[in-house]
């Protein structure tokens, strides 16, 4: 089954009124409901100390740890920014979906611990936006959707963020939508290339802003520096005519001092070092791509305000939790597959430090910095005890 083709993107400047505004964060209340007790105080600059612990590998650092040095400040502040096409500074309120009570094979106590991690990683979200992009236009274009994916039938918005999960949730929604008796049956390229799921950007004006305001809003990151190698290993470790034409070709006439024929024509082969090299290059051969860019700039979380944040290090739980949460069919879970390059063994933090001791010091740090607010947003640890 097919989902019909979807109408041309709206270009119209997405906004809402101000009679959101002043509404106490119910997503907050929601999750209070659910865990049925006190949220604990947490670890931030005006609040008391808790004794609130990360998710099990996450690498999520203690948020008292999370401090910004003045250099820190200026890599943020000078990050790439969110290109808005429009100044006024109305924004779209939190979503109004209401949630269930604990259920499933979570135990009251694991459902209230995962139900707090949530509130600590809004709350930093909105901590960070605060300091570093609260002077970045509130309007919501039909360009800060575009990587939001539907799924009405539970109201579920999901941004992609490639390498993170982002295959197994697509498949997800699709079960979710009733195209698809289970995610097993769905094979890689039907789920991003069959048209199945809808984005949030090719809805008109009040469809856009009727989802952002009312539906679950999703988005689930990883470790960058581990994301970003994955993305490289699936790239260009194996055959993939489209990225080694495109990227392939460019990076290695661009980086490499004496590139053989074959290389420059069929763009096969590009080193883990010529990939630092481009994606360090402020003036890139063949531009930027959805894999390795930041999740930051792939879902603007200062500006939609996320209900859930998930990890990819705790990927099968957080995901369950949620589909629980969502009143989803208890058979419904997110699969664990891997059928992209099955054979390939899953990038891990030892894969990622065997690919980083191919690179400087200096090259290491460089990386570091341009995914430095994605590890401050989503409160990830520092990967190398020499960095800065």
């Amino acid at each position: 089954m097919k989902l019909k083709s979807a109408p041309r993107q709206s270009r119209e400047t997405l906004s809402t009124q101000d009679k959101e505004r002043g509404k106490s964060d119910n997503y907050q209340d929601r999750t209070e409901d659910i865990v049925s007790s006190p949220i604990p105080p947490m670890q931030f600059p005006h609040f008391e100390a808790s004794k609130q612990t990360a998710t099990p590998g996450s690498r999520e650092q203690d948020i008292t740890l999370v401090h910004v040095s003045k250099r820190q400040r200026k890599l943020l502040k000078s990050s790439p920014p969110i290109h808005n096409s429009d100044s006024s500074s109305s924004s779209l309120s939190s979503s109004s979906v209401s949630f269930p009570s604990a259920s499933g094979s979570f135990n009251p106590d694991r459902w209230k611990d995962l139900g707090d991690i949530q509130i600590a990683r809004r709350q930093l979200m909105k901590e960070m936006c605060a300091k570093y992009k609260s002077n970045i236009s509130k309007t919501i274009t039909a360009h800060h959707v575009k990587n939001l994916f539907v799924e009405d039938k539970y109201k579920l918005l999901y941004c992609q963020v490639p390498k993170a999960g982002c295959s197994n949730w697509k498949r997800t929604l699709i079960v979710l939508a009733g195209l698809a008796p289970n995610a097993q049956s769905i094979q890689h390229d039907t789920v991003h290339e069959g048209n199945y799921l809808r984005k949030l950007h090719t809805f008109d004006r009040k469809g856009i802003t009727h989802r952002l305001e009312t539906y679950t809003k999703v988005m689930f990151v990883r470790e960058p520096l581990e994301r970003m190698v994955s993305a490289y290993r699936d790239k260009f470790e194996n055959p993939n005519s489209y990225y080694h034409n495109l990227f392939g070709k460019a990076i290695i006439s661009k980086y490499r001092a004496d590139p053989s024929p074959e290389a420059l024509n069929t763009g096969n082969g590009v080193t883990f070092k010529e990939f630092v090299q481009y994606l360090l290059d402020v003036h890139r051969p063949a531009g930027m791509d959805i894999h390795w860019e930041q999740a930051n700039q792939l879902c603007n979380p200062c500006l939609i305000d996320y209900d859930f944040i998930g990890k990819f290090e705790n990927m099968e739980e957080e995901s369950n939790f949620l589909l629980r949460l969502t009143g989803a069919p208890p058979n419904v879970k997110l699969p664990s597959f891997k059928d992209r390059n099955p054979a390939d063994t899953r990038t891990s933090v030892n894969t990622t430090q065997k690919y980083f001791s191919q690179v400087s010091t200096l090259e290491r740090q460089r990386i570091y910095d341009f995914y430095y607010t994605d590890y401050l947003m989503f409160n990830y640890t520092k990967p190398f005890k020499d960095l800065y």
